[in-house]
């Protein structure tokens, strides 16, 4: 059931949608070919099943690890393999990562992201991202980190530290994976994810959109996403930001209502999950971001950058829920 106060708005007498596991690409690329008015009214119907839809989840996510990456991810300026790459920068010190944490609490987020540019974490690291968690958690705030590829062992001491999410996303369809990754594998990261469950640790799942795929690795990668033995308590959807200098700078911009049929996708086929309205929201205009909330949408990251690349201002955030009669919810745990 959803969080926070606000009743949901659905009959009592209504069934609640079928939460499924076994989602193939034909029966996602049926949904995304809908009519966008049927699109739209199926995952409004969903979303009002389990949410309250005038609520939205509130997270900020901080660089706590910036550049030098090892990995070829096209879509990432943080790739020590790209020309004009972000530099590399140590990690930073506990107390600086929990005054930005005051910050987030104070300006409204009750979720707060750590994410560090690495393969995996070396264990000396993995101390100090445990000690983050532990003073994060202490302020009230739910802890999430991305951190790259996790062990079963790693993932344990993470839980252990009071982890609540980790974020690893799958960035594409299985099929097209090869064309934006060749430093790991699509079952290294299915791997992760089975480690970070295994350890009792809720998962942060989700991909890109943008990175030249076309409409068979979008139901691709929606469909990876709803066939995970349990669907990710968070789903985020982003909008490629295309970065000069990364092998993806240039690519072709997405339509807005193609990327708003993601979102309706997403929330249908995993009716359960927060479905998060993630990178790209700076070039998105109020009346797409709309239409995402509409379709299903009920997360979003609050704060002026996503790691390295912009993020809209709270002013803005706040300006929009406001007009649409929305309220951000408390933790979530």
């Amino acid at each position: 059931m959803p969080d926070g106060s606000s009743p949901v708005t659905r009959s009592p007498s209504a069934p609640l949608p079928e939460v499924r596991h076994d989602w193939t690409v034909p029966e996602i690329q049926a949904l995304l070919d809908l009519p966008f008015p049927e699109l739209m009214f199926r995952a409004q119907a969903t979303h009002r099943a389990y949410f309250d839809p005038t609520e939205m989840q509130i997270s900020t996510l901080l660089s706590i690890k910036t550049g030098g990456c090892p990995e070829d991810c096209a879509y990432c300026p943080q790739s020590a393999l790209h020309e004009k790459s972000v530099k590399a920068e140590r990690l930073m010190a506990v107390d600086a990562v929990l005054t930005e944490a005051r910050k987030a609490k104070e300006a409204g987020a009750s979720r707060f992201c750590m994410g560090a540019a690495w393969r995996s974490p070396k264990e000396h690291d993995l101390e100090t991202v445990c000690a983050m968690i532990e003073g994060v958690k202490d302020l009230g705030l739910e802890t999430c980190v991305t951190l790259g590829m996790l062990d079963a062992g790693q993932a344990g001491k993470l839980r252990e530290a009071g982890l609540d999410y980790y974020n690893h996303n799958l960035d594409t369809s299985p099929d097209y994976y090869g064309d934006i990754i060749t430093t790991r594998t699509y079952q290294d990261r299915l791997d992760t994810l089975s480690n970070v469950r295994d350890a009792g640790i809720n998962v942060c799942c989700g991909g890109i959109v943008g990175m030249g795929e076309n409409e068979t690795d979008r139901a691709g990668l929606i469909a990876a996403l709803a066939s995970l033995p349990a669907h990710p308590e968070s789903v985020p959807i982003n909008l490629l930001v295309r970065v000069k200098g990364t092998p993806l700078g240039d690519s072709e911009e997405v339509d807005p209502l193609d990327f708003v049929r993601m979102i309706a996708a997403a929330r249908i086929s995993m009716p359960k999950s927060r479905v998060r309205l993630a990178a790209g929201r700076e070039d998105m205009s109020d009346e797409t971001q709309t239409l995402c909330f509409l379709a299903g949408a009920n997360s979003i990251f609050y704060g002026e950058r996503l790691l390295t690349t912009p993020n809209p201002q709270a002013s803005r955030d706040r300006k929009l829920l406001d007009k649409l009669g929305m309220h951000t919810t408390g933790i979530s745990v």
